[in-house]
């Protein structure tokens, strides 16, 4: 048992322009060096492009894109008698949340060519059609769960 004050979540206010936590959070999770209101213009204008291609409202493309890339279970290492096994666990839904932005991010930064609200428009809108690499990983992800499922008594 830690012997500190377990931390609380004081949340995320809303965005101005859609009134979301979800996207106060990615831009927040997206930030580098502090640089709140470029990451925050990046995305406004990633989500428009988004509007645009799709036709469809920003925000909803964006909620089912981040929906489409969450995973559901996850392998985490646990030695047992000297073995190492990977066992599957299900995730909690924050942590979910927290590495569905982090793929997309990170998927959307490692695309070549454009600007950044272009590769994050067409990273998202990949993720909303069920392709892209943020999707790649979480099927990655559950194939090894599912791969390592004999080991799921070792879950403690």
């Amino acid at each position: 048992m830690g012997r500190k004050k377990k931390s609380i979540d004081r949340g995320h206010a809303p965005d101005t322009k859609y009134n979301s936590t979800a996207v106060t959070k990615f831009v927040c999770r997206m930030m580098w060096q502090g640089k709140k209101s470029t990451c925050t213009r990046i995305m406004y204008d990633a989500m428009e492009i988004m509007q645009q291609k799709a036709g469809v409202p920003a925000l909803d493309v964006f909620n089912k894109a981040l929906d489409n890339a969450k995973p559901v279970v996850e392998v985490k290492s646990r030695r047992v008698g000297g073995a190492t096994y990977q066992v599957p666990i299900e995730i909690r839904d924050s942590r979910r949340e927290a590495l569905a932005m982090r793929w997309l991010i990170a998927a959307s930064r490692a695309r070549s060519g454009k600007a950044m609200p272009d590769k994050l428009a067409d990273e998202l809108l990949d993720a909303f059609n069920g392709t892209g690499s943020a999707i790649k990983k979480k099927e990655d992800m559950h194939k090894m769960a599912e791969a390592n499922k004999a080991f799921a008594h070792y879950r403690w």
